[in-house]
Order: structure tokens, then sequence, then C-alpha cells
């Protein structure tokens, strides 16, 4: 495994508007707390790709550098204004949406990122299941190859929780066979198969040597270890495979009630005891 990660949402005022930190605060935070990585939602305030300029992007670079903390992984904001739907009926939707991934791949590239998340989108009222997943496919066809020019690996996600596209294990195997680039990969959230009462650990053996990228989090979107997930058997299962990417914490971001450090520090608390105890280290 190359290490643990922690997703900015919490500090990022998405998708509710508080609490609110600037990114730079949100790198050192985050590797004050002895993280090896930061996984950067792609809204404001933290990384909006039009609201970044060259210098900017550069100065944040200088600062992970400093803190020794990689980008993991980066993903876009699902819904909001712009609405970011690779599967929308609306074609020129559709269209902005792949030029917004092209912009989050420029971005990733500035940041050294190797992956980045594809939310394959989901089917709108009217619109067929079928049309939708083939919207969301051919979405993928021309972000893919962009993003291999670039260096980076996108992975699919299920997200049953949220949409009603790629809603499992399966769905997610099925549209990267079907795009055909070697450079589209697997990832999955633990709360997701949680969510369809499905074992997370069943999981990593479904996916075996195309999982990518895993975000971590308990039921209700807890710290590993406040829910009813079963995380020895996830960190065992990876182990298992010989999984070599980041544990990305995705938690805490849907409440104002949250309090980011708390998430953060509980996460990696948790995490590292498990690893303690089934004698999995990083590197």
């Amino acid at each position: 495994m190359k290490g643990l990660s922690f997703n900015t949402w919490v500090y990022s005022s998405f998708p509710v508007w508080v609490p609110s930190y600037p990114l730079e605060e949100t790198i050192r935070r985050i590797a004050g707390f002895g993280y090896d990585a930061i996984e950067i939602g792609c809204a404001s305030p933290h990384a909006w790709p039009p609201h970044l300029t060259a210098e900017r992007r550069r100065d944040i670079l200088a600062l992970l550098r400093r803190e020794k903390l990689a980008v993991s992984s980066m993903l876009p904001a699902p819904g909001g204004g712009p609405g970011n739907n690779p599967s929308s009926p609306v074609a020129e939707e559709r269209a902005w949406v792949v030029e917004h991934y092209k912009d989050i791949l420029r971005l990733a590239h500035d940041w050294e990122c190797p992956t980045v998340i594809y939310l394959a989108g989901w089917a709108v009222f009217g619109t067929s299941q079928k049309d939708a997943w083939n919207y969301s496919l051919e979405a993928l066809d021309k972000i893919a190859p962009y993003a291999k020019e670039l260096g980076i690996t996108l992975v699919i996600e299920p997200t049953p929780t949220d949409s009603n596209l790629i809603e499992s294990a399966d769905d997610a195997i099925l549209l990267a066979e079907q795009s055909g680039h070697d450079n589209v990969k697997l990832m999955f959230d633990t709360i997701h198969a949680l969510y369809r009462n499905e074992v997370p650990s069943d999981y990593v053996y479904r996916m075996g040597d195309k999982l990518h990228h895993v975000h971590i989090s308990d039921s209700d979107r807890l710290p590993p270890g406040h829910g009813r997930g079963d995380f020895e058997a996830v960190l065992q299962a990876l182990k298992d495979i010989n999984y070599g990417g980041y544990l990305a914490a995705e938690i805490g971001f849907h409440s104002r009630q949250s309090e980011p450090d708390w998430y953060a520090k509980e996460n990696i608390r948790s995490l590292k005891a498990i690893m303690e105890k089934i004698d999995w280290r990083i590197g």
C-alpha cells in the first residue's frame, strides 16, 4: 500500500457550506496529523480549476512538497449548478462535463496527482438506463485518452448512495471493460457497499487486480470503527490481494456539525491500529 490519504470535502464546504477552510490550511492540517497524502475535491474554495491561476497552482505544489504530502487522487463535484452529469440527456451538458474533466486532469497533472475519479453520472427522469449508460461511456471514451497523455489513471466508482447508474462492483467492472482503455481502472467506497447491505471486503476480492483506489468510510460517513463496518476484514482483504494504492478517507462532510480535525485524527488512529493488528505496513 502507498499510504493513508484524507479527502478534503469535510474541510471545503461541499456539499454543506460550513465548515470551510482554505486549501493551504487544509494541507497543513492533514500533513500535521501524519497522513501520507491528500485527496482533493474539485470544488470551491479548494480546487475549482478556473479559480486557480498558474501561480497559485505552483505555490500549492510547493507547499505540498514542503509538507511532504502527495496528492493521492482528485475527484469532481457532482451536482450543483454546472451539473457535472456525463449521463445527462442534454448534449450541451455532456460536452461541458467532458471539458470539465479535462480541466481537472490538467490540474491533477500540475499537482503530480496520478489518479482521478470518474463519476459516471445518473439517469435523469425520462432517460432510459441504457441511454444514460451509453452517454457516460461516450464521455469516458473522450476523457480517457487525454488522461493517458498526462499519465493519469481514471477510476470508476460505484455510487448507489447518491446515484442510480453505477451501483455495484459489477457495474463498475462492466463500464471499465466496455471502455477498452487500459488506464481506466476501478475503485469503491466502503459506505456505498454498506448502503447496499453488501460486504465491503467482498468488493476487494471481486475487483482484484483492477482495484486501483479505495475510499474508506464507515456507515453514516463516520471514521472506521464508529459504525457497523468490519474494517479489519476490509484491510485484511486488501493485504490479501497485495493492494498497491492509497486508502483515502472520505468522511464527515454530510453535516455542518462535523469537526474536520476530529474526523481526520480519529480516522488515522483507527486505521493504524488495524494495520498493526494484521501486520500490514505502508510501502
